[in-house]
């Protein structure tokens, strides 16, 4: 198919991973042609937990130069895809790790983090995740940690983060903000997924949309298929435009029963937030090596070539050297 045989020239952006991260997952990556990827490295984890995951991946870097490449800037994207090698935006999907300090948000940047999700699933010094019973919308600190991450270049994203709160951050944001992995509400009720008046709310403020492929969040769940995860990425363009919308699978690959037990706990370890079945990815999709197989899905289904190319990465370029700069 000509969209398949296109991916190898395309730039081809995931906007949020949190596999078992290793030499082979990055095999993966290369053999599925990612440009970059934004790796999730601290969700539960405190100030030091987070630098010692960092420090873990300025090994990996090391141990596996021939395949990934850490990514602080576009320039660094656009230089992975020339290399023929997958870029790793570091990215955290709790901001506990700046803890109550607001200078810790530059430290992180200057470490390679790049995006940065304002609260998991639960409340935390800043904001209120969607599992918590009540929203109080964005602190007072909450503003200030906002305000240095547009500083410094850091995205806020809001994917795990409750309505209110998302609400505030995005009228308090000066530089775009993200849901970097979610699914409309239209198509399945689910406290993760966003109904269509977030979806337009958001990109009515220059924000930016990545839609997830996890099956607790599509209709079908694990009987989901490749086509099914396009029809929802084709709901979200219908709402939010094709300009502000790309990828963002939230893959698991080789992640064990242990680690959805830390994930979907309450600080990792307290009250069980929501409970998740066997994880199976959509049929055509359910590695990442499998990527070919996307905008083939999207031709298929009508997709001109432009908008193909925009949603697999092009869109996420452009938001990111908005808030990141060239």
């Amino acid at each position: 198919m000509a969209a398949k045989s296109a991916h190898a020239d395309m730039i081809v952006i995931d906007g949020l991973i949190i596999s078992k991260f290793s030499r082979a997952v990055f095999e993966d990556m290369r053999a599925g042609g990612l440009t970059a990827a934004n790796c999730t490295c601290s969700v539960w984890e405190g100030f030091e937990g987070t630098m010692r995951n960092v420090a873990a991946w300025n090994r990996m870097f090391r141990e596996n130069a021939d395949l990934v490449v850490p990514v602080r800037t576009t320039g660094d994207i656009l230089a992975a895809k020339k290399a023929g090698r997958t870029g790793i935006i570091l990215g955290f999907q709790n901001i506990s790790a700046f803890e109550d300090q607001v200078g810790y948000v530059k430290l992180f940047k200057d470490v390679g983090v790049g995006i940065a999700q304002m609260a998991y699933n639960t409340q935390n010094l800043c904001a209120t995740g969607c599992y918590e019973s009540v929203d109080r919308g964005l602190s007072d600190f909450g503003h200030e940690i906002v305000a240095e991450m547009n500083r410094a270049g850091i995205m806020c994203d809001l994917s795990h983060v409750g309505s209110k709160s998302s609400e505030d951050v995005i009228k308090a944001s000066k530089k775009p903000v993200c849901y970097s992995h979610v699914c409309p509400s239209a198509l399945k009720k689910h406290p993760r997924n966003k109904s269509d008046e977030e979806l337009r709310f958001i990109v009515r403020k220059g924000g930016f949309v990545g839609v997830t492929m996890f099956p607790p969040f599509l209709a079908k769940g694990n009987a989901a298929t490749i086509d099914d995860y396009v029809a929802a990425i084709e709901h979200v363009i219908g709402i939010c435009g094709e300009d502000q919308v790309g990828i963002g699978t939230d893959f698991t690959q080789d992640q064990d029963q242990a680690f959805f037990d830390w994930l979907t706990h309450d600080k990792g370890y307290a009250r069980e937030l929501v409970t998740f079945a066997p994880i199976q990815n959509p049929k055509g999709i359910r590695r990442i090596g499998e990527f070919p197989n996307l905008p083939r899905a999207m031709e298929k289904a009508g997709w001109p070539a432009g908008r193909i190319e925009k949603v697999m990465g092009r869109n996420w370029l452009a938001v990111l050297e908005e808030v990141w700069g060239a």
